[in-house]
């Protein structure tokens, strides 16, 4: 049964952490959304997929947002705290370490879970659901923005398209007219390309690195602008390149769309550095919510933000540290998450000895003989 002052903790402890995580989560947000509305601009996937793609996005990224919204929260509702002498008051009634190391335990060990649960399942999953949602849209002229009886620009500034009908499902195109511009050769006038056909239909390359409309039954024309030294053929069948897809993603990691069990049983250094990774984040979160601890205690008159510089370079240092391991992980000189674990016992050790360090009397100095 908990106490009505663990109440109170968890309370206030809860609230910071849930609006540090709203603050975090409206960041990431608007950094993800000119990250996606590049991709699409680019022509890696159509616009109207843009904000299911966002989401999962996000999603994905609770793993690294939840252990920095847990430390962040307890450190910013305990220095609010002490200034207010509202911790000093409590430690003359009585509370000892203990007081406080109950509610915040309590608290870590929900935000553990689900931290636990983001990145071992929920992350990996939504990754896979963005990767196939894209994939699904770049296989439907519907989803591409084509429409019929409308000119639709095509992705990443690659020309015009118009098709007369389309069938339901989007697979199966009627009349079709294409109309791109490209640079001469040689410093030449642009040439504009006309291809026109009775039908087609939308692939993908099997790599899925292009999408193409295979024309059939039409004509072809080149038409260099400013001459008239034109082109004109008939063909029975022309594929054209619909778009690029272009992708600027230098961070795409296979490894990270494999499900846990999968990437347990990997035998590659990109396997077991992201498998290394989805285990050491949920004790990133414990380890962060003790650092907290020693880190939030200051006096009133101290400067509201000094113990915050000194919390957000110790949060990027053990960050960095954890970083630096998985690089290793991923180079082939480490191959299990030995390493990281390490690291994080000795920041908590370490946590945990300034932690009762505070709450240790001092011994009285001797005078001077």
């Amino acid at each position: 049964m908990l106490s009505i002052l663990d109440r109170y903790f968890l309370r206030e402890l809860a609230q910071t952490v849930a609006a540090v995580a709203v603050v975090l989560l409206v960041i990431m947000a608007g950094s993800a959304f000119a990250r996606v509305l590049q991709q699409v601009a680019n022509g890696s996937f159509p616009a109207s997929v843009m904000f299911q793609v966002l989401g999962l996005n996000m999603l994905d990224g609770l793993s690294n947002l939840l252990p920095l919204s847990g430390f962040l929260g307890v450190f910013w509702s305990l220095g609010r705290m002490y200034r207010e002498s509202e911790m000093h008051v409590l430690a003359s009634s009585g509370m000892g370490p203990l007081g406080l190391l109950r509610p915040v335990a309590l608290l870590a060990v929900c935000l553990v879970a689900l931290v636990a649960v983001v990145s071992l399942w929920l992350g990996p999953w939504a990754t896979r659901t963005a990767d196939a949602l894209v994939a699904a849209a770049n296989r439907s002229v519907i989803a591409a923005g084509l429409d019929a009886g409308r000119f639709t620009e095509l992705p990443g500034k690659g020309g015009i398209i118009f098709v007369d009908s389309l069938s339901r499902d989007g697979s199966v195109l009627g009349n079709t007219l294409i109309v791109t511009e490209r640079p001469g050769k040689n410093n030449g006038p642009a040439v504009v390309k006309l291809v026109t056909g009775k039908s087609g239909q939308l692939y993908q390359d099997s790599n899925g690195d292009g999408r193409y409309l295979s024309l059939h039954d039409g004509w072809q024309y080149e038409i260099p602008l400013g001459a008239d030294n034109w082109r004109k053929m008939q063909y029975e069948r022309n594929d054209a390149s619909l778009s690029n897809v272009q992708n600027n993603d230098s961070d795409d990691d296979p490894a990270h769309t494999l499900d846990t069990i999968t990437l347990s049983h990997g035998t590659t250094p990109e396997t077991r550095a992201e498998f290394a990774w989805r285990i050491t984040v949920p004790i990133m979160a414990v380890v962060l919510m003790m650092l907290s601890l020693p880190l939030s205690r200051q006096t009133p008159r101290e400067p509201r933000y000094g113990r915050m510089l000194l919390a957000v370079l110790a949060f990027f240092l053990y960050f960095n540290l954890l970083a630096l391991c998985r690089s290793q992980i991923v180079k082939g000189h480490w191959h299990n998450a030995g390493p990281m674990w390490l690291v994080s016992l000795l920041v908590f050790a370490a946590a945990a000895w300034m932690f009762r360090n505070q709450y240790t009397a001092r011994r009285p100095r001797k005078g001077n003989a």
